[in-house]
C-alpha cells in the first residue's frame, strides 16, 4: 500500500490544532507518518503540542523560528519519508475516511501523482467548494498552468502528491520563497503541473476548512491583494517554467496534452482551443488542432 505522510502546519492555532491532530489520528487509513510543524508560535502551541503529543509514538514535532506558510511546508516536507505527503492546515480538520478514500487513488493508479478534494465550510460560513461534481481524471496540466494561470487545486487542507513533486515544488531560491509567507499552497498546485504530476479530483466529503475570521487568506480578499496575489503567482510559474525546461514552445504540446484528459468538459476544451491558438504555427495547423480538439469532444471524449 502507498505510505501516506500528513504534514500539519501550524502558526498561533492553539485553539484549534488538537482538534486538527487529533483527526489524522482518527483516520480509518492511518497515516505512517504525521509531523506537526509549529512556525514559532507565540499562543503557547509549542507548550501545548509538546504536553500533549511530544511522547506520542506517531507524531513528530517540528519546532522553528517564525518563517511563513511556505518555510513550514518546507521542513515538513525535509522531513518526509514516505511516498505520498498529504497537507493539512491546524485550523481544518478531516473527517475518519479521508485518507483511506485519496489512499484508494493512489494505491490503484500509480500515473496519479497529486489527488486533491473538495471543502466543506465550517464555523462562521457554510458550504462547499469543489472543482467539480464528481471524480475527475484531469490529465497533465503543464502546459494550461504555464500558459493560462489555471489553478488546477485546492486549498491545503485537500491537498496531496506524490513526495517527488512536493521536494520539486518546494525547492524555491530565498527571493521567490519570500512572496509565499501565506497562501503557499499555490507552490503546491501550480508547481505539481509545469512539473508534471497527473492530477485527479476527489470529491470525498472528508475536508472541513474553518472560517474563523482570522484564516490568512479567506479573510484577505480585495482588489489589491487579489491582483498582486495573481503577479506573485505568474512569477512563480515561470520558476517552475524555467526548472522545468518549459517555455512557448510549449503551446504546440496543447493539443497532446488535451488527449490525456479521459473526459474533460467543454469549459477544458475552451481553455485547449485558447492555448492552439496561441501556438506558434502556421494559421491552419492551429486551426486543425482545434477543430480535432471540438470534434473530440462532440463525441465526448478528450
Amino acid at each position: 500500500m502507498t505510505r501516506l505522510a500528513v504534514v500539519i502546519t501550524n502558526y498561533n492555532y492553539a485553539r484549534f490544532v488538537v482538534e486538527a491532530i487529533e483527526g489524522v489520528l482518527a483516520q480509518t487509513r492511518p497515516a505512517a507518518q504525521i509531523l506537526v510543524v509549529d512556525d514559532g508560535s507565540s499562543d503557547g502551541s509549542q507548550a501545548l503540542l509538546q504536553e500533549r503529543y511530544g511522547a506520542h509514538p506517531a507524531i513528530t514535532l517540528l519546532f522553528g523560528q517564525n518563517g511563513g506558510q511556505l518555510a513550514a511546508f518546507q521542513r515538513g516536507v525535509a522531513a518526509a519519508d514516505a511516498d505520498v505527503i498529504c497537507f493539512l492546515d491546524a485550523d481544518d480538520r478531516w473527517e475518519p475516511t479521508y485518507l483511506e478514500q485519496i489512499g484508494a487513488v493512489y494505491d490503484q493508479r500509480k500515473d496519479i501523482g497529486f489527488v486533491f478534494s473538495d471543502i466543506a465550510l465550517f464555523g462562521n460560513e457554510k458550504g462547499r467548494i469543489g472543482f467539480a461534481g464528481r471524480a475527475l481524471d484531469l490529465g497533465y496540466t503543464a502546459i494550461s498552468t504555464y500558459a493560462l494561470t489555471y489553478w488546477y487545486g485546492a486549498p491545503t487542507s485537500a491537498l496531496s502528491l506524490r513526495t517527488r513533486y512536493a521536494r520539486q515544488c518546494m525547492d524555491l531560491p530565498a527571493q521567490v520563497s519570500a512572496s509565499w509567507r501565506l497562501s503557499a499552497d499555490n507552490c503546491l498546485v501550480f508547481g505539481a503541473s509545469l512539473f508534471g504530476a497527473r492530477k485527479y479530483f476527489l470529491p470525498t466529503g472528508q475536508v472541513g476548512y474553518r472560517i474563523h475570521g482570522d484564516n490568512g487568506w479567506w479573510a484577505k480578499q480585495d482588489r489589491n491583494t487579489v491582483f498582486h496575489g495573481l503577479l506573485q503567482s505568474r512569477g512563480l510559474i515561470h520558476h517552475y517554467a524555467r526548472a522545468a525546461g518549459l517555455d512557448d514552445s510549449c503551446l504546440e504540446l496543447a493539443k497532446l496534452e488535451y488527449r490525456t484528459k479521459p473526459d474533460p468538459d467543454w469549459a477544458e476544451a475552451r481553455r485547449y482551443i485558447d492555448l492552439c491558438w496561441r501556438a506558434r504555427l502556421p494559421w491552419w495547423k492551429r486551426l486543425e488542432r482545434i477543430l480535432s480538439i471540438v470534434r473530440s469532444r462532440k463525441r465526448g471524449k478528450g
